[in-house]
């Protein structure tokens, strides 16, 4: 940014009636409508969302060796989740439940977007027919913002922006077409590891010439989504109560952070081709180097993310926001590393890996900081706490819980059990088991929780009473009836 405008230069023009994803002087800011926060005071809401955050990878969540200094400050402050899931999966099937509070899953009326080469079931726009979170918020009063570099949320068939008053999109993110392919360093594709796959070399090459001028780290994805989000904070801090999303695509694939980031988690010689991009699937296309190799370039990449996770956060206390804030910070899902044989995301492989996400709730008046609850939050449970802590009234079409029930001494709805949905597979848990199959019920995995936690050993075959059980009374009485096939 060459230079940021003052509150009173941000009101005015993002007032002013542009239309959306007008450039906002030099700040990049962009204006949906012409609005003005409505209300002079009152709390506000900062939710962060990260993609591809393994819950595993968190010190905070027991895990001995990562650096993830910030994520565990906050988790001190914050009433941290110690059985979080989305309801649906992935990136744009957890966000429809982040932003409207319904869920996604059992994937119904499900169209293929034109344009859109995904082809998984729930993979489509936010239904119009369906009321945003930040609709709501704007039209109580509050101001909405949201800074992102997820690439499947601006794509032009998509409508992930609904009711921010302003957004700032974030281009190149991996296969976005943000510059031409041909000026990509040939170089850097020689160096990455595609295994003769076509369409990740293209990928790859595509990325690689959208980043081709960064210099430094504040460069990459994660420094630049955290500094814009950090300047909306300065704007945003001198008027009247805000809902300010920030949805960082880090440690999201591909990863290739600065050096010494990667040599945090790896100081072994390395000259071989470098894993940067996950390809979802059985992990034979690794060797046992290479995926080490490609276990630290996750990791670095977390790491830097968390780094500037922490310059937010550093903000948010400068400006004194925590005293008046709630701040939500949850990811969407994981991804495998080659535990189970595979890795990437792959819909029949519903592991810890894959399902298990990061939530975190951090009240302003610091209730039930540091404690655990062992409730099954969800992606759909954002959108009725963050209403449910302003006051608000929730739009009927809601179906998820209001967290803040947990620190009024409280309880949500019980959920002795929980499902989720990943294309054609659907998962489901109870304090005993977790089961998957595909949407038929065929194929199922079973696995004891108390005695096998990370679901190593299928015990499927030996208690088929116990999958038709938890497939009748979980996963189809939670959808409502037969699941579509498509």
């Amino acid at each position: 940014m060459n230079r940021s405008l003052n509150r009173k230069e941000f009101l005015k023009v993002a007032g002013a009636g542009l239309a959306g994803g007008t450039l906002l002087g030099a700040a990049g800011l962009s204006s949906g409508c012409a609005w003005q926060p409505g209300r002079e005071d009152g709390p506000n809401v900062v939710l962060v969302i990260v993609d591809s955050l393994r819950r595993d990878h968190v010190g905070a969540y027991g895990n001995p060796w990562i650096h993830t200094p910030n994520l565990d400050a906050l988790a001190r402050e914050s009433l941290r989740f110690s059985r979080p899931y989305p309801e649906s999966i992935p990136t744009l099937c957890a966000r429809r439940a982040i932003h409207t509070g319904v869920r996604t899953w059992p994937f119904r009326d499900w169209h293929p977007v034109k344009g859109d080469d995904i082809l998984l079931w729930g993979w489509q726009p936010i239904p119009n027919y369906q009321t945003t979170l930040a609709e709501v918020l704007r039209s109580n009063g509050y101001g909405t913002y949201f800074v992102t570099d997820n690439l499947q949320q601006y794509k032009a068939s998509m409508n992930f922006h609904r009711g921010f008053d302003a957004f700032h999109f974030i281009r190149g993110q991996t296969s976005d077409g943000y510059k031409p392919a041909y000026t990509s360093p040939p170089q850097k594709v020689e160096r990455a590891l595609t295994n003769g796959t076509g369409e990740l070399e293209e990928n790859l090459r595509q990325y690689f010439a959208n980043v081709a001028g960064r210099q430094t780290e504040a460069d990459w994805f994660s420094p630049i989504v955290y500094t814009r989000a950090a300047e909306y904070l300065e704007l945003l801090s001198e008027g009247g109560p805000f809902f300010l999303t920030v949805d960082s695509y880090d440690p999201h694939e591909p990863w290739d952070p600065p050096e010494e980031y990667v040599e945090m988690y790896d100081d072994r010689p390395y000259h071989d081709k470098e894993p940067y991009w996950v390809l979802s699937g059985p992990n034979n296309y690794l060797d046992d180097r290479e995926l080490e190799r490609m276990k630290a370039h996750y990791s670095g990449e977390l790491t830097m993310m968390d780094r500037w996770l922490g310059r937010f956060l550093d903000k948010m206390e400068e400006l004194n926001l925590f005293e008046n804030t709630l701040l939500i910070l949850l990811s969407d899902h994981g991804v495998a590393h080659g535990e189970h044989g595979y890795t990437g995301k792959v819909p029949k492989a519903l592991y810890p890996e894959l399902t298990d996400i990061v939530f975190l709730m951090r009240h302003p008046d610091g209730k039930r900081a540091g404690e655990r609850s062992d409730y099954y939050a969800s992606t759909h449970d954002v959108a009725p706490t963050i209403l449910g802590f302003l006051g608000v009234a929730q739009p009927e079409q809601m179906e998820g819980q209001n967290l803040l029930k947990l620190t009024d001494g409280e309880r949500p709805d019980p959920r002795p059990h929980f499902t989720l949905g990943y294309h054609d597979h659907v998962w489901c848990r109870d304090e005993d088991y977790a089961m998957f199959c595909r949407h038929d019920g065929a194929n199922a995995g079973l696995y004891n929780l108390r005695t096998d936690p990370k679901m190593n050993r299928n015990i499927a075959g030996q208690h088929q009473g116990i999958v038709k059980r938890m497939f009748d009374e979980y996963v189809i009485k939670d959808a409502g009836g037969p699941l579509p096939s498509y």
